[in-house]
């Protein structure tokens, strides 16, 4: 159950939706409330579709690169380490979604990369490396914090009134804080099993 717990922090701050509103808001702006909310959905469940098959096929797929536990564990906390950092120092360049104005996104930018990024892919191989048992629990955490991205997606206006752009900055540096300790965490755990060799 603790895994479980963990597992579902780790992905929802991975997937950083906080940090990812004012984008999804840029690209999604030009569309009706409506239709937008549907596009929303659409690009949520194409994410989460792609979640599910890479924690499925992520033991299959380290099989066929035939890469170690420790080569993605210390790999994954170099990844994670460098997107806590963006989230704690943000470079304000501006988000292009390289779309032509009015043209209604699909799977690119929103689901890929912006919910499942190559770093939460990884994790996701990584963790059904690591508890190859407990797929049920993984599947949940991914469940967990797939729907708390979703409702926070889906509230956005909401969100960034209550918190305001100050607020939503300081929560998605807080965040990405948590994010550096987990990353060295998972880096130490990588070289101290790469160590018992």
């Amino acid at each position: 159950m603790s895994e479980m717990i963990s597992a579902t922090v780790l992905l929802l701050l991975i997937m950083d939706p906080l940090g990812n509103l004012p984008i999804f808001m840029s690209v999604l702006k030009h569309l009706e409330p409506k239709r937008r909310r549907i596009v929303l959905i659409r690009e949520l469940l194409i994410a989460l579709a792609i979640m599910l098959l890479f924690l499925f096929a992520g033991e299959k797929i380290l099989a066929f690169l035939n890469l170690r536990t420790e080569t993605v564990s210390i790999s994954g906390g170099i990844i994670l380490f460098l997107i806590a950092i963006r989230m704690i120092f943000p470079v304000h360049d501006n988000p292009s979604s390289g779309l032509s104005a009015g043209e209604e996104p699909f799977l690119v930018p929103l689901a890929i990369p912006l919910v499942a990024g190559p770093s939460l892919l990884a994790t996701l191989m990584l963790l059904s490396h690591q508890y190859p048992h407990q797929m049920s629990y993984l599947v949940g955490a991914l469940l967990i914090a797939w729907g708390l991205t979703a409702l926070i997606l889906l509230l956005s206006g909401l969100f960034l009134r209550l918190l305001g752009e100050k607020g939503v900055n300081a929560l998605e540096r807080l965040m990405g804080l948590i994010l550096i300790m987990l990353a060295t965490q998972m880096f130490l755990d990588g070289i101290r099993t790469y160590l018992k060799l």
